[in-house]
């Protein structure tokens, strides 16, 4: 067995999610503060509806045309150019950023973005089974170190201040961050190791093309279900991306909260979650071990209960304690659905649609559900808030309170649902369905 693979992995997980961690969780507060926020779902959701095509197009191409590693490459370099013309506008636009100028090139990056997290999960169990490794057991301690990557990114611009002594977190500046990071994946992307595509069928339909094959993993009820519930979770995914940091960031104008470390630095606070992860990351093998797919989704849906709820009773004062529950609990709700989700579709789909399958997986959750989540998640908080400027600035005010306990609501319908609905299927091997 190949070790140092694990090493080149490891790197291209770093990079992989850095390019995420730069802006996701702090452009919510840029927006807000270039006088944005009611369109805050919009960048959020398009991130989903991205996902709804762009993954299944490029697994399918990763499949049959062109080796993984090499397109995930050529899909970094796109996302981060785009993403440093967005910088380059908000830098020259100043005050005055449109959203019909920065919207177009911020969709243009996360077009190519979305579908290289499906990719590079595939890059990784190739090169892990390729190499003797079992994915179950060796792909999360590599998968945890893009959890490390993205806690840098998110703290880099937390910290990190321009001239004039702002944070990035609240500038245009976080987006010159994510695309020097993915101009340097791309490069790197060269360097890993061959992920061979499969030319056995030299036909397809125009179906399949656009990633149909996959679609047969519905025949099986199981699967089916399993896919249902992970585009209703998947509704859940970006809420706090979106507006954890404007919603901390609030308290910086009530005079109670104005000094409280907490309110001032947002996206360090946030970061916890991120850390929390790494944690949750390295208990999946365990947990889908010995619990099962069930028991382990099933405890992400409760955890993102507790996500939301406590989100609605903290705040960074006495009540911080709340808030930090809330960021290390979101280990489990990200991890326990995410990557067990990802390990359950690698162990269950054939050799000929592993790249479309994971595709599939993340239409499902960061495509269709994501989408949904963050255009009705923006209806909700637009309902509950309004921007107002406040000693020259703008904050999202209102009651947020009532938002978080709208979200925790539907958390606890869906974990009722899937507990009722979802046969559990045991706990693997699992058999394999083309």
């Amino acid at each position: 067995m190949d070790k140092a693979v694990r090493i080149r992995l490891i790197l291209m997980n770093f990079l992989q999610w850095a390019v995420w961690g730069a802006y996701l969780t702090s452009m919510g507060n840029y927006l807000g503060k270039a006088g944005l926020s009611d369109h805050i779902g919009w960048f959020y959701s398009m991130q989903g509806i991205v996902s709804i095509f762009m993954p299944a197009i490029i697994g399918i191409i990763a499949d049959k045309y062109v080796q993984a590693q090499r397109l995930l490459g050529f899909c970094h370099l796109i996302a981060g150019a785009a993403m440093i013309a967005a910088g380059y506008y908000g830098l020259s636009a100043g005050a005055d950023v449109r959203f019909g100028i920065l919207f177009p090139l911020y969709t243009v990056s996360v077009a190519f973005y979305m579908p290289t997290i499906a990719l590079s999960n595939s890059v990784a169990f190739k090169a892990l089974v390729k190499n003797g490794f079992d994915t179950v057991k060796d792909f999360p301690p590599v998968r945890v170190f893009g959890t490390v990557g993205f806690i840098c990114s998110m703290l880099f611009v937390n910290f990190m201040t321009d001239s004039s002594g702002i944070q990035f977190q609240e500038t245009y500046n976080q987006f010159f961050v994510s695309g020097v990071i993915g101009v340097a994946m791309f490069l790197y992307c060269f360097t890993l190791p061959a992920c061979p595509v499969n030319r056995e069928v030299t036909t397809v339909s125009i179906a399949d093309a656009l990633g149909a094959k996959a679609f047969r993993l519905f025949k099986d009820r199981g699967m089916a279900t399993f896919f249902i519930f992970a585009m209703l979770l998947g509704v859940a995914l970006q809420i706090t991306n979106g507006y954890a940091n404007p919603f901390i960031n609030h308290f910086k104008a009530l005079p109670e909260f104005a000094d409280a470390w907490g309110a001032r630095n947002a996206n360090a606070l946030i970061s916890i979650s991120q850390m929390s992860e790494t944690l949750g990351i390295l208990l999946i093998p365990v947990a889908m071990r010995f619990l099962g797919i069930k028991k382990v989704m099933l405890t992400a849906m409760i955890a993102w209960v507790f996500r939301f709820g406590l989100f609605g009773l903290g705040d960074p004062g006495s009540g911080v304690w709340m808030f930090i529950l809330s960021m290390i609990v979101y280990g489990v709700a990200f991890d326990f659905f995410n990557i067990s989700g990802a390990l359950y579709v690698e162990q269950r789909s054939s050799d000929g649609i592993k790249s479309s399958a994971q595709g599939l997986f993340m239409l499902m959750t960061n495509g269709i559900g994501a989408s949904i989540g963050m255009i009705c998640a923006q209806v909700v908080v637009n309902h509950f808030t309004y921007a107002q400027e406040i000693g020259g600035e703008f904050y999202t005010m209102g009651n947020w309170s009532a938002a978080w306990f709208v979200f925790a609501g539907y958390a606890l319908v869906v974990a009722i649902l899937f507990a009722i609905c979802f046969r559990n299927p045991g706990k693997g091997p699992y058999s394999k369905i083309a």
